[in-house]
Protein backbone atom coordinates (compact mmCIF):
# COMPACT_ATOMS: atom_id res chain seq x y z
CA UNK A 1 0.00 0.00 0.00
CA UNK A 2 1.72 3.36 -1.07
CA UNK A 3 1.58 5.79 1.69
CA UNK A 4 -0.24 9.35 0.83
CA UNK A 5 1.43 12.19 0.34
CA UNK A 6 1.38 14.73 2.34
CA UNK A 7 1.90 12.28 5.28
CA UNK A 8 -0.29 14.70 7.62
CA UNK A 9 -3.11 17.36 6.10
CA UNK A 10 -5.23 20.20 8.44
CA UNK A 11 -8.47 21.46 7.06
CA UNK A 12 -9.96 24.64 9.15
CA UNK A 13 -13.06 22.59 8.26
CA UNK A 14 -11.94 19.25 9.86
CA UNK A 15 -11.32 19.05 13.95
CA UNK A 16 -10.73 22.92 13.18
CA UNK A 17 -7.30 22.34 11.48
CA UNK A 18 -5.93 20.06 13.69
CA UNK A 19 -3.21 17.73 12.06
CA UNK A 20 -4.53 14.61 11.09
CA UNK A 21 -2.97 11.80 9.44
CA UNK A 22 -3.98 12.05 5.77
CA UNK A 23 -7.07 10.58 4.53
CA UNK A 24 -8.50 10.32 8.35
CA UNK A 25 -9.55 12.18 11.24
CA UNK A 26 -7.33 10.84 13.43
CA UNK A 27 -5.13 13.95 14.98
CA UNK A 28 -1.71 13.27 14.51
CA UNK A 29 -1.28 14.16 18.57
CA UNK A 30 -3.24 11.20 19.55
CA UNK A 31 -0.04 8.85 18.29
CA UNK A 32 2.71 11.07 20.55
CA UNK A 33 0.01 11.12 23.54
CA UNK A 34 0.21 7.23 23.27
CA UNK A 35 3.89 6.73 22.63
CA UNK A 36 4.32 9.40 25.57
CA UNK A 37 1.87 7.15 27.82
CA UNK A 38 4.11 4.69 26.97
CA UNK A 39 1.51 2.98 24.77
CA UNK A 40 3.11 0.88 22.35
CA UNK A 41 2.81 1.91 18.66
CA UNK A 42 0.39 -1.70 18.29
CA UNK A 43 -2.02 -0.69 20.75
CA UNK A 44 -2.47 3.19 18.85
CA UNK A 45 -2.58 1.19 15.61
CA UNK A 46 -5.86 -1.24 17.55
CA UNK A 47 -7.38 1.81 18.88
CA UNK A 48 -6.95 3.68 15.49
CA UNK A 49 -7.53 1.19 12.37
CA UNK A 50 -7.65 3.77 9.72
CA UNK A 51 -3.88 4.66 10.55
CA UNK A 52 -1.71 2.03 8.89
CA UNK A 53 1.75 0.75 10.21
CA UNK A 54 3.60 2.05 7.85
CA UNK A 55 1.60 5.85 7.62
CA UNK A 56 2.51 6.14 11.60
CA UNK A 57 6.19 4.46 10.94
CA UNK A 58 6.48 7.16 8.59
CA UNK A 59 5.01 10.03 10.14
CA UNK A 60 7.48 9.16 13.40
CA UNK A 61 10.45 9.10 11.11
CA UNK A 62 9.51 12.18 9.19
CA UNK A 63 9.55 14.07 12.86
CA UNK A 64 13.20 12.55 13.80
CA UNK A 65 14.11 14.01 10.56
CA UNK A 66 13.00 17.58 11.89
CA UNK A 67 14.43 17.27 15.41
CA UNK A 68 17.25 15.77 14.10
CA UNK A 69 18.31 18.59 11.78
CA UNK A 70 17.00 21.21 13.61
CA UNK A 71 19.24 20.08 16.18
CA UNK A 72 22.25 20.04 13.49
CA UNK A 73 21.35 23.60 12.59
CA UNK A 74 21.55 24.58 16.06
CA UNK A 75 25.05 23.08 16.46
CA UNK A 76 26.40 24.73 13.41
CA UNK A 77 25.20 28.28 14.07
CA UNK A 78 26.87 27.72 17.82
CA UNK A 79 29.98 27.15 16.64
Amino acid sequence: MALPNPLVTSSKDRLGGTPVFSGTRVPVQTLFDYLEAGDPLSEFLRQFPGVTREHAVALIQLARGKVLAESAADVSHAA
